[in-house]
């Protein structure tokens, strides 16, 4: 087995942990401290990881987890009420619009897992928030532990969907389920994400990562170039739709942030 890092947090713990074995790489978000909240420099160390993967022909599948108490927390909100700021001040002087979305380094990461070309496994605990869900369609396998949680909360927080999940998450869960998840911000919990479709199983939190190890050795047996092939084939039917929908999401989403029902999330949040 073979252990890296990549980023830092401050200057002394990287942000992502990696280890190899038997051809499979486990990747796990290290930022335990904020819940795995995502910066703009988590989303980029997460990104190059994913790229990393995809490029090294001795990895053939790549398990996806979180360090500390849960998987993440989603979008880093301190973060995000300073592109809120700068969102509200850039359209005061353009007169609408406002800062891009994806500027702070959310669009390295999403790009990262739309392109990923080999089998993708993501082992989920604790909370699953925002980003911590929406990433989970483009995920080919997902896994969680019998105490993860997960939460859209979007229109909570004054906004819009993010990552093509205004397409993927109905895509995965049906119409119903999705349009009330999106809508009211509620909570799901592991065996709802299982019956819903988000994931393929529900286990006790002590084993999660020994059933995603196991599903993983069993994808890795498989020659890597039929298992690319084929989550090509698999994914061809709705990635574009996907990206169209997160090209929609993100014009809403840069109209919305920094002004009315968002500005007053996070200040209140910003106030706690």
């Amino acid at each position: 087995m073979s252990e890296r890092s990549e980023g830092t947090i401050g200057s002394s713990e990287p942000l992502i942990l990696t280890s190899d074995a038997d051809r499979v790489r486990t990747v796990t978000l290290n930022r335990p401290a904020a819940r795995n909240a995502f910066d703009t420099a988590l989303y980029t160390a997460a990104g190059s990881a994913l790229d990393a993967a995809d490029a090294d022909d001795t990895v053939k599948v790549v398990i996806l987890n979180g360090a500390g108490k849960g998987f993440s927390a989603g979008q880093d909100l301190k973060e995000m009420a300073n592109l809120s700021a700068r969102s509200a001040e850039e359209s005061g002087a353009q007169g609408g619009g406002g800062a891009d979305a994806g500027e702070h380094g959310f669009s390295v990461f999403i790009n990262a897992i739309e392109s990923f070309s080999k089998p993708l496994i993501a082992a989920v605990h604790g909370n699953a928030i925002g980003i911590g869900t929406t990433m989970l369609p483009y995920c080919d396998i997902v896994v969680v532990a019998d105490d993860a949680r997960f939460r859209l909360p979007f229109v909570p927080l004054g906004v819009v969907p993010e990552a093509g999940s205004s397409f993927t998450i109905p895509m995965v869960m049906g119409h119903q389920q999705a349009n009330y998840l999106l809508l009211s911000g509620e909570w799901l919990d592991g065996p709802g994400a299982v019956a819903a479709g988000l994931a393929l199983r529900c286990v006790p939190a002590a084993d999660l990562l020994a059933e995603a190890g196991a599903l993983a050795a069993a994808l890795a047996a498989g020659p890597l170039s039929s298992l690319q092939a084929t989550k090509r084939l698999v994914r061809a039917g709705w990635l574009d739709a996907a990206r169209a929908a997160r090209t929609r999401e993100e014009e809403v989403f840069s109209t919305l942030l920094g002004h009315g029902a968002s500005k007053d999330a996070l200040d209140e949040f910003l106030a706690r």
